[in-house]
């Protein structure tokens, strides 16, 4: 396992492409936070905005780029034909795929956490000059209040679980295109039909199981209540839809020829 961390360490440190997902995923997230805060004003008390899912709205879209890079780990390899060159160097394509797993997460982790805190930053610099002040009942963003230090960390578990469920599409589908576009259409199109259905039950039951709308649930810190999922429980479904996919990941990598 160490020699197929280490592998799979080196090809995303050495493709160019990563590092630039990478930074393009912490400047995308925090800069449409930026902005969302900054557009959003707040006149008098209770204002009814949750300020800390207000400023990591950057999540939404960051993620997209998250998926990109989860999906071009393994299918660009299949795409060069190096696919070939790595199972044979690591017969065992069960560890292949753990070691894959592994790396991106602790990338993406990273990434994450650098998004994840320069968005609250922004809130935190940005919402006070909007009317969202302490007299308003909206004092500054801290990680010290738990709600948000909740949301901060399930947001960066968040882009984790969205790359390992991307990865897991990228190894069924092998396909860059195919599989970014099958997850991006797993991501946001649940959303989509939420709001197209005019039913609340049909609406809160694609809101409960769609993977991006069960698991940013966790960013919520006020009106819990009204949540269609709470927010542990929602990042829990997120999880069911990663491990579902690295499943059949493993097993189309295991039954199939490369």
């Amino acid at each position: 396992m160490r020699a197929a961390l280490h592998a799979e360490w080196t090809k995303m440190r050495t493709v160019a492409g990563s590092l630039w997902l990478l930074l393009g995923t912490v400047a995308l997230t925090v800069a449409v936070s930026a902005v969302a805060t900054a557009v959003m004003t707040c006149g008098a008390a209770g204002c009814g905005y949750d300020t800390t899912e207000l400023s990591l709205t950057g999540v939404t879209l960051g993620q997209a780029l998250v998926a990109i890079l989860a999906v071009l780990v393994i299918s660009r390899e299949y795409g060069s034909g190096f696919i070939r060159t790595t199972l044979a160097a690591m017969p065992h394509r069960g560890t292949v795929l753990a070691a894959k797993a592994v790396t991106l997460t602790g990338v993406v982790a990273a990434a994450g956490t650098v998004a994840v805190l320069g968005s609250l930053l922004a809130g935190r610099l940005i919402l006070p000059g909007h009317g969202f002040t302490a007299d308003h009942g909206y004092p500054p963003l801290t990680l010290a209040d738990g709600p948000t230090l909740r949301a901060a960390v399930g947001s960066i578990l968040y882009l984790a679980l969205i790359a390992l469920l991307s990865l897991g599409v990228a190894a069924v589908a092998r396909d860059s295109a195919a599989s970014i576009g099958v997850v991006l259409g797993l991501l946001y199109l649940f959303p989509i039909l939420s709001q197209a259905i005019g039913d609340p039950h049909w609406r809160r039951l694609l809101q409960q199981i769609g993977p991006m709308s069960a698991g940013l649930a966790i960013q919520a810190t006020t009106d819990l209540h009204n949540l269609p999922v709470s927010p542990w429980a929602g990042l829990g479904i997120l999880a069911a839809w990663a491990a579902a996919a690295l499943v059949a990941g493993a097993l189309a990598l295991r039954l199939r020829d490369a």
